[in-house]
């Protein structure tokens, strides 16, 4: 078989994971999303741990959550890089550690991810997770653009 057309099935069947997600048959999209992501698709080990996180068409698995949150923000994918600093600052599937949710957070806010800045920022505030610090504070809002918070 041709390169071409093993490129073409591959394409076609990212495709159909992705239209499986959307629309939301998450049994079958986390079936055919698998193969990518063990390839180190990042995007797809996204999408299988928001299925496994959440429950989404099968009973919700923790540690297969965390694996793929994990695998995909390893890569730099800034979205699972702000995921996974809600799994820490929350607990959820993991040990609940401010310090490393802050990490994940500025990982994602460095690559301008706005939510990421903003829920950084409501950290230092209030002194969730972090040590409070007003002025850091003031100056991730005014980053994030919200300049009548700073």
């Amino acid at each position: 078989m041709s390169t071409a057309s093993n490129d073409d099935n591959y394409e076609m069947d990212y495709r159909s994971a992705m239209a499986a997600f959307e629309a939301k048959h998450f049994a079958q999209a986390a079936r055919l999303l698998s193969p990518f992501a063990h390839d180190g698709d990042a995007n797809a080990q996204h999408l299988l741990a928001i299925i496994f996180q959440n429950g989404l068409g099968m009973v919700r698995n923790d540690v297969n959550a965390l694996k793929w949150m994990q695998a995909s923000a390893d890569q730099g994918y800034s979205i699972a890089e702000h995921g996974l600093g809600f799994m820490y600052l929350e607990g959820e599937c993991v040990e609940k550690n401010g310090e490393k949710a802050a990490e994940w957070f500025q990982k994602a806010a460095n690559q301008g991810l706005q939510g990421s800045l903003t829920t950084l920022a409501m950290m230092y505030e209030q002194g969730n997770g972090v040590k409070q610090d007003s002025e850091k504070a003031k100056e991730l809002y005014k980053k994030a653009g919200f300049d009548d918070l700073a």
